[in-house]
């Protein structure tokens, strides 16, 4: 199943059992998948048109008056475009806001650099009060969607729109402050989150082949971020790889490695977007690119264990 479709499987349902739930859209209803929750429950669906900022400020009210609302849109509109709002709207006034945005980084794919957004975890990690999340599967995003509509407090959760592939199973529990161990090893922890945590898995395989066995960790939440699991693991293997679709800037990588700075020193290494742009591109085809394929994730494991 698409990563939309589960994400409105699991809205209907919430909305059907939380008469305070309502969901917005700047004119993006059918791409991000929402289209059906206006059929379904046409009094809590709003449609504001393009204008995203006045969609996190109308989300706001509604949120002062008792509401949980949904707003949606690609990564960079629901962010990079509506920070100033999310900034003193939500993040200030801590209001119970749920931000929602589609194909992050490179899953944006053909919609190309304008819509690539990078930056979107930097931003949000740096205001206070919103919980920041980094969504792998179908099966995990409609674990995680009843949790974030019962927090109390502002949510951004990031996640591919037609993605399909899954690492879960139906009987996976969904742990708010945990991380998921999805393979054991002793040489080097990898750190993921979101789409690149099947890119890491394909590096361990690698790795494996050689000899070297990776202990992978997937992050669905990067702030507030589990470090005692990291922690554990980077004890047992001497070294951490963060592999992320996002900027080595402030994201996964930044709140990772903030942590060891903070605790104990501990080599660490980025499998992450450096300082580019974003562009036009196959899903594949911007992985190779950006270096963020499974065999980057190999070739910088080596090199990292090799600085232990």
């Amino acid at each position: 199943m698409e990563m939309r479709k589960a994400y409105v499987a699991a809205m209907a349902e919430v909305m059907k059992n939380n008469p305070k739930v309502v969901v917005l859209d700047a004119d993006l209803a059918s791409a991000g998948g929402t289209k059906p929750l206006y059929t379904q429950f046409p009094e809590r669906a709003i449609e504001v048109g393009i204008a995203e900022d006045n969609m996190t400020c109308v989300a706001t009210g509604l949120a002062a008056y008792g509401f949980i609302p949904f707003i949606h849109s690609f990564a960079p509109f629901s962010v990079r475009r509506n920070f100033d709002q999310i900034a003193v709207s939500v993040s200030y006034s801590c209001q119970n806001v749920k931000i929602i945005g589609y194909d992050p980084g490179v899953t944006a794919t053909t919609n190309g650099g304008t819509h690539m957004c990078f930056e979107d975890v930097a931003m949000l990690r740096a205001l206070p009060n919103i919980r920041v999340m980094d969504i792998v599967d179908p099966v995990q995003l409609a674990k995680a969607v009843p949790f974030v509509a019962e927090h109390q407090g502002p949510v951004y959760m990031r996640f591919a729109r037609k993605q399909t592939d899954t690492l879960f199973d139906e009987d996976y529990k969904f742990r708010p402050e945990k991380a998921d161990v999805v393979r054991k090893g002793n040489d080097v922890t990898v750190v993921a989150s979101g789409a690149m945590v099947f890119d890491a898995l394909k590096g361990a395989e690698i790795l494996h082949e050689k000899g070297i066995e990776a202990e992978v960790i997937a992050v669905h939440t990067v702030k507030p971020l589990d470090e005692q699991t990291i922690a554990e693991s980077a004890a047992r293997t001497g070294c951490v790889l963060v592999v992320e679709n996002h900027s080595v800037h402030g994201g996964l990588f930044g709140a990772v490695t903030e942590m060891f700075a903070r605790t104990v020193p501990t080599p660490c290494d980025a499998v992450a977007v450096y300082d580019r742009i974003g562009q036009v591109g196959s899903l594949s085809e911007l992985k190779k690119d950006y270096n963020l394929t499974g065999e980057d994730v190999a070739d910088k494991a080596v090199k990292l264990i090799a600085r232990k």
